[in-house]
């Protein structure tokens, strides 16, 4: 079994990036198992790091038993979500106490703009990477919402190769780097 932490950058109900991070465990090759982070934490504060919040030892005991992580982003004002970085930065707290360190990652996004995330994607490229993680580059996911999930959040049939393609790559990327 292979356990994959997600972490989805929306609090929305109806998430575009939770129907896509939903529809990715759906495609994924058998034995793959996603494993959802809460990401309704309170604001980091390096005041607590030495009496973390209970919620923040769940996540960061979450992180360190999964396999790989996989960052799902939406994108505000060209760059990723305050949830993401406020998740990163209590899992990657105190110093020295990294849950990322050396973990498998790859980071996909929708948005509703034809650039599907792009920017955002970017910009967590830069912290994933200074986390020490390991990085999937290829393939990338881009997602535009707004033609690839129908009403029910469902990804749509011309999409579903592509997005498989990218959760086998990914599970391949997992297994080989644990």
């Amino acid at each position: 079994m292979t356990t994959i932490a997600v972490f989805v950058g929306s609090l929305r109900k109806d998430s575009f990036n939770k129907s896509l991070a939903e529809n990715i465990e759906r495609l994924s090759p058998e034995g793959v198992k996603f494993d959802y982070v809460d990401m309704d934490l309170p604001l980091y504060n390096q005041d607590l790091d030495g009496d973390l919040p209970a919620k923040v030892t769940e996540m960061k005991q979450k992180v360190e038993a999964a396999d790989g992580v996989l960052f799902v982003t939406p994108e505000y004002n060209r760059s990723f979500s305050g949830v993401i970085k406020n998740a990163i930065d209590w899992a990657s707290r105190p110093w020295g106490q990294s849950s990322f360190a050396g973990k498998p990652a790859a980071i996909i996004g929708a948005s509703m703009g034809a650039l599907g995330a792009t920017q955002a994607q970017q910009a967590l490229r830069n912290v994933v990477l200074f986390l020490d993680m390991k990085l999937m580059g290829q393939p990338e996911v881009y997602f535009n919402a707004a033609s690839g999930l129908d009403e029910n959040g469902n990804v749509v049939e011309s999409s579903e190769d592509f997005l498989r393609g990218f959760a086998e790559a990914f599970a391949k990327h997992v297994e080989a780097n644990k």
